[in-house]
């Protein structure tokens, strides 16, 4: 008898000895699937020994009833091991998975005898769009070679043992009764969903007990084919192949094809290093973030203005600043093109937060004139240069517009003062973008637009963008957000019907509540548009600014990005954006853009504008004029002056000092809460 079935057999056998000795309560909290293995196939919600038990006998002794059971028994894992994922966590990751972003997915077992060879099968799977888990000795070993795990990396470890891939097997059955309509106890509609659109593969490494081995097996009735690195498991169903070999043979056996097309860069690039972050201790250079001018911008040009492919740096590179330092940054990409048209500029601008956040040593955040970039220490130890944004940049754009793009060229300056000389040209393109949309009304429309970009970050969030309401980083409004639709049908701006009116005031929606439940993956039922109390829209991270509520003064104070002091809240703005970002919603604060300020249906529910009773100086100045005209439109010319700002009211008790003697009409209003 070979190895691999005499292993199978002895494993299956001291599997279900154990399961006879089984003893207690078990189970798993954060989940609506109790063992979602056993659950799946089985129909019962396990949370005893007996009902382990009987579903392992309902189950014919199936041995991922019995590794999922005992596993559960024993426990959870330490850190840096995930063990069991919730469900809102697997929400993200199983969406990714059912809307096309990752192409399949992968588990890795056993002890390679090569951590490098090992390695090297994670860095090809980042690259090809898989998500991939990690149980048993490999998890040590890539430690040990120095590859970043988690679930930012899309590298997730799930424990020490390789048994513990169960929740490899728990992700799939749950993904199915998720997504896919399963009913628990359904086998036949598991098994086929599992095999049709769970797109997953197992590698073996050595050192795999009998237990392993069964259980490893065990995943081939979800149509999950195993292949065997080295000579450890001869025989049986498992194909030998060598680590080289690994990722693209399994591709080829699920039909899974993706092109990858490598980018002359001294690190990696791909969609999954999009999750991660640069924190302050990892990173070597940074660039605006309010240490200094920063902004981004797309532009078409003329075919024969356009060198194509070239990269050009203006001014100093990392070499030349301290470990630390900041230095400041335009990002200009020109683009060419015989189907590019003007009205494509800001939708294609916005991609370039997603591309420089698929290098492995690069963070992007904002957009327009607030970026906020990032290069890691570990990302310039190995050479990479800020020419190699610009490298990244021209190729993705080739990649991935290339009915649209024919020449691409990108400047990156670093000289602060050339930086601020071009900033008033970028200012004033981003203001015709958006006088576009100037003077439609939400009424003259029956479709609003969603947009996605941000669930990277920010899971549960949806914004949804109105003629009248802008996306809260302000650089979509609905026109973009309709072009968007029209070059990317897939992409991350949905049409989305308005539907039946529940609230005109408050701008609630029965289509639009529908849309946002689906989109947040269940985490958001209901939304208003035009309120800060009731339900407001949820938020990322990347808004312009922040409206609060001040309930001392019956009011709302509005604070920017750019503000660095205390609001009379007696909180900044990044304490605030820590408290309202991630996807929550907050009812009493959200996010905003800063032409959301100028709309009448800003805070409609709330009394709009006139709730207004601080914003800085620098925000009132920049709004300046056309706040002016907006309020007066409201039939309030004067209410620009009655808004304090951090000179007039730095605290809370100035504030009310000042409302009082201005005679701001808020405090006339009925009580917001």
């Amino acid at each position: 008898m070979d190895s691999v079935n005499a292993a199978i057999e002895r494993g299956r056998a001291a599997l279900d000895a154990r399961m006879q000795t089984l003893a207690g309560r078990l189970g798993y909290t954060d989940t609506a699937y109790a063992l979602p293995v056993t659950y799946g196939l089985t129909g019962l919600a396990v949370q005893d020994a007996e009902e382990a038990r009987e579903a392992y006998r309902q189950s014919g002794g199936n041995p991922l009833v019995a590794c999922e059971c005992l596993m559960a028994a024993e426990g959870g894992v330490a850190s840096p091991y995930t063990g069991f994922i919730p469900d809102t966590v697997l929400r993200r990751l199983g969406y990714t998975l059912v809307d096309g972003s990752v192409v399949g997915l992968g588990l890795i077992v056993g002890t390679p005898e090569n951590p490098d060879a090992a390695a090297a099968i994670c860095r090809e799977m980042q690259e090809k769009y898989m998500l991939t888990f990690l149980a048993g000795g490999v998890v040590e070993a890539l430690f040990d070679a120095g590859v970043r795990l988690g679930l930012d990396y899309r590298l997730v470890p799930l424990g020490p043992q390789s048994a513990h891939g169960i929740h490899f097997a728990d992700i799939i059955a749950r993904i199915a009764m998720m997504f896919g309509g399963v009913r628990p106890g359904d086998v036949q509609s598991l098994l086929d969903y599992a095999a049709r659109r769970a797109k997953a593969f197992v590698v073996a490494f050595p050192g795999l007990t009998d237990e392993e081995i069964a259980f490893v097996d065990s995943l081939r009735a979800l149509g999950v084919p195993i292949l065997a690195v080295g000579d450890s498991y001869e025989g049986g169903e498992w194909i030998p192949v060598n680590p080289a070999d690994a990722v693209q043979t399994g591709m080829d056996l699920l039909g899974i094809k993706v092109a990858v097309t490598a980018i002359p860069i001294p690190m990696a690039c791909s969609p999954a290093f999009e999750g991660k972050s640069i924190r302050k201790e990892e990173m070597y250079v940074e660039f605006g973030g309010g240490r200094t001018p920063a902004f981004e911008l797309l532009r078409m040009r003329p075919r024969d203005e356009i060198e194509d492919g070239a990269v050009t740096v203006v001014g100093p590179d990392v070499d030349a600043v301290p470990e630390g330092g900041a230095l400041p940054l335009a990002i200009l990409v020109d683009v060419a093109g015989a189907k590019m048209k003007v009205d494509y500029e800001p939708v294609l601008e916005r991609r370039i937060h997603t591309f420089i956040n698929y290098g492995e040593g690069s963070w992007h955040v904002a957009q327009r004139d607030i970026i906020w970039v990032r290069l890691s220490k570990d990302a310039v130890a190995k050479g990479v240069k800020i020419r190699d944004i610009g490298t990244l940049l021209a190729h993705k754009f080739k990649m991935e517009f290339p009915e649209l793009i024919d020449a691409i060229q990108v400047t990156l300056v670093t000289d602060g003062q050339k930086v601020q000389e071009m900033l008033p040209e970028a200012r004033e393109i981003y203001a015709r973008r958006d006088e576009r949309i100037a003077g439609m009304k939400d009424d003259d429309v029956e479709t609003f637009y969603s947009c996605t970009l941000c669930q990277t970050f920010a899971p549960s969030h949806v914004c949804i963008i109105t003629p009248e309401r802008p996306a809260l980083c302000g650089a979509i409004t609905w026109l973009d957000a309709r072009i968007a639709h029209e070059i990317s049908p897939a992409g991350a701006n949905q049409p989305v019907a308005k539907g039946e009116v529940v609230d005109a005031i408050l701008g609630e929606f029965v289509e639009v509540n529908r849309f946002v439940k689906k989109a947040s993956h269940g985490e958001v039922d209901r939304i208003s548009l035009y309120s800060l109390l009731e339900n407001p829209m949820t938020a990322c991270g990347c808004f312009e600014c922040i409206a609060a509520i001040v309930p001392e003064v019956n009011g709302v104070l509005i604070v920017s990005r750019d503000f660095s002091g205390e609001t009379p809240l007696g909180m900044t703005f990044s304490t605030l954006a820590g408290t309202i970002g991630g996807g929550a919603q907050t009812p009493g604060f959200i996010g905003i853009s800063k032409s959301y300020i100028l709309s009448d249906r800003f805070i409609q529910a709330e009394g709009g504008i006139v709730r207004v009773v601080w914003m800085p100086s620098s925000l009132k100045e920049e709004l300046g004029d056309r706040l002016r005209a907006q309020l007066a439109r409201q039939g309030m010319p004067d209410l620009f002056d009655r808004i304090a700002d951090e000179v007039s009211a730095p605290t809370i008790e100035d504030l009310i000092e000042y409302l009082e003697r201005v005679g701001h009409p808020v405090l006339g209003m009925k009580p917001l809460i």
